[in-house]
């Protein structure tokens, strides 16, 4: 049994009906679960009530990341084994991605204000995560504007590569950026930096329902993608005929 199995869309379409409403049921568990488990959570003794938005904050940020690198994985698939799945894929998690990202962004500055005086701020982590959003949006405009859906597939694969660049930027700018407003990275292993389980348990348990609530969106994007394809293919044979 190979991998590559599930790039036949017969076979992933009947392996994604299977799973998708499990993954469903545990992502609505893990997501309401952790949210008001962390609203529930006590007040920082410096930040008050407003710690209590890296329940969103911290997820979203992690997923609108690691969604982009996940499409930058897919696309390379497509681009070299040239398997359509990948590529709808892809295409099917940047809406997710794009709204992440916006979650992360309107969050960020929600928290800002109060902590720092202001809503928005050209620190250099910030303006690499709004640079990453405009790519989302740019990847989104790019498949609709080609009429062609594999040579749109071709150049979001290429713009999906360029854009890593800052997707990698803003996952670990944290780690060796000093300059501007934005704090380290929330979850360290470092001594004296580690958050308190309070804030920790929860955020875990929040971290997997939003993993798990992309997961299932995926899979529902993806084989709306791929029905969508199939419909386009029928009725152009139809036409031919």
């Amino acid at each position: 049994m190979s991998i590559w199995e599930y790039a036949n869309p017969v076979k992933f379409m009947r392996t994604s009906g299977a799973v998708l409403p499990w993954v469903a049921a545990a992502a609505a568990v893990c997501t309401v679960a952790g949210l008001v488990w962390g609203f529930l959570t006590p007040q920082d003794y410096k930040q008050g009530s407003t710690v209590k938005i890296i329940f969103l904050h911290v997820p979203a940020a992690l997923m609108a990341i690691n969604i982009w690198l996940m499409m930058l994985v897919t696309s390379l698939i497509w681009l070299v084994r040239r398997h359509h799945v990948s590529a709808l894929a892809a295409k099917a998690a940047a809406p997710v991605g794009a709204v992440m990202t916006l979650i992360a962004l309107i969050t960020g500055a929600i928290w800002g204000q109060p902590m720092w005086g202001t809503w928005w701020e050209w620190d250099p982590r910030l303006t690499s995560f709004l640079i990453l959003f405009l790519f989302y949006l740019g990847y989104m405009a790019l498949w609709g504007a080609v009429e062609n859906p594999d040579s749109a597939a071709d150049l979001t694969g290429v713009l999906c590569l360029v854009g890593s660049v800052f997707a990698l930027l803003s996952r670990y700018a944290v780690n060796f950026w000093n300059q501007g407003l934005h704090q380290g990275a929330s979850l360290s292993m470092a001594p004296g930096e580690r958050m308190s389980a309070v804030y920790r348990y929860p955020l875990y348990l929040t971290m997997a329902g939003f993993f798990l609530l992309f997961l299932a969106l995926l899979l529902v994007r993806t084989r709306t993608e791929i029905r969508r394809r199939r419909l386009a293919a029928l009725l152009a044979r139809e036409n031919r005929a």
